[in-house]
């Protein structure tokens, strides 16, 4: 078959790496970067570590609200799908560019695929969720991460077909941290030690966009005297430097800020950490797939699993909360949630049937 991969964030080419190899040994698959995640030495950086094929066309759409960078995507991906004609266009995860490819490719009567299908924060504020409710009631095989995913979908009575892969990102860590765990070079560059430090990362529109919340995260991360690595997001350091804050954290003493980092830098500095404070879906699975306590900004996640394991706590962007979070103590068990590994042989298995 021919098939059009729609990416166009650092996550999607996470996703990618577990599935594209195996895909292209059986189908013909052009990759389509829409370029939502526009820093393009950055996102060398991930196809090349990864070995994610290089997109066969890139877009070069970012910037602008939701609705606007949507509405862009879908009328550059109309032409290019009238123009390549695949028989199924696949998307990943919950951002704009797979509501839009997978809406482009509705609307030209072409069937879409979803790999993470049936996720849900239950929050419509976060236009993570309107992007993959619609993207789920509009594709024709649902590909889904864990059984909490596949009851979401029964219960929303979706009209294509699901089917339980587990999840890709599996894939992708236990082949890769391992080796990044043992690169200490990042954790030399931030001048910490393994075990000795928290990661942080924040991007979401609540928390930074939001002047009032954006002041709780500062006030969050100034708090305590343990190191603190924090990457800045470029969205992040932005509205940082507009408000006038981001000299209160270069100034803090244990707080290490670095630039936004490729795959590997940034797991060995997961796998490393004593604790992750996040308010990203994908860092709360990667934290739990390290067996790394995660802490979590947010006061809905879709990953719920990783809660009810106690291996996830959300505390939105409460301070003394947080930091009662941070220095909990681990459960004992680590259950495997999202499957075993071979989640990108199953979506290739998934897409062979729907041939």
């Amino acid at each position: 078959m021919r098939i059009v991969t729609v990416i166009g964030n650092r996550p999607q080419f996470v996703k990618a790496a577990a599935v594209s190899r195996l895909l292209r040994e059986r189908h013909d698959e052009h990759l389509v970067h829409t370029g939502q995640h526009h820093d393009d030495e950055l996102s060398a950086i991930f196809f090349e570590e990864l070995q994610v094929p290089r997109p066969e066309r890139q877009l070069h759409i970012s910037g602008g609200t939701n609705t606007d960078q949507t509405a862009r995507m879908l009328a550059g991906l109309g032409p290019l799908l009238a123009e390549e004609q695949p028989n199924v266009v696949l998307v990943y995860g919950d951002t704009n560019s797979t509501v839009a490819g997978g809406l482009a490719a509705a609307q030209a009567n072409i069937p879409v695929v979803h790999v993470e299908a049936g996720m849900r924060s239950f929050d419509r504020r976060m236009p993570e969720e309107l992007n993959r409710v619609l993207t789920d009631h509009l594709s024709a095989l649902l590909l889904t991460p864990s059984q909490t995913a596949m009851d979401n979908l029964a219960r929303e009575s979706v009209a294509g077909r699901a089917v339980l892969v587990g999840d890709v990102m599996v894939d992708v860590a236990l082949l890769f941290q391992p080796r990044a765990k043992a690169d200490h070079h990042p954790l030399r560059d931030a001048g910490v030690a393994p075990g000795e430090y928290v990661l942080a990362t924040s991007h979401r529109a609540g928390n930074v966009d939001v002047p009032e919340r954006l002041r709780k995260l500062v006030d969050l991360l100034l708090a305590g005297d343990e190191p603190v690595v924090f990457p800045l997001h470029p969205r992040t350091g932005a509205r940082l430097d507009a408000a006038g804050w981001l000299d209160e954290l270069q100034e803090a003493d244990h707080i290490r800020l670095a630039p936004p980092l490729g795959y590997m830098a940034f797991t060995s500095l997961l796998t490393n950490a004593r604790a992750v404070l996040t308010d990203s879906g994908g860092v709360q699975k990667e934290a739990y797939f390290a067996g790394v306590p995660c802490v979590t900004m947010r006061d809905t996640t879709e990953w719920v699993e990783t809660v009810d394991m106690g291996w996830n706590v959300l505390v939105d962007l409460d301070r003394d909360a947080a930091h009662a979070a941070l220095h909990r103590t681990p459960p004992a068990q680590r259950p495997e949630l999202y499957g075993d590994g071979r989640a990108g042989e199953r979506v290739v298995a998934a897409i062979d049937d729907l041939a």
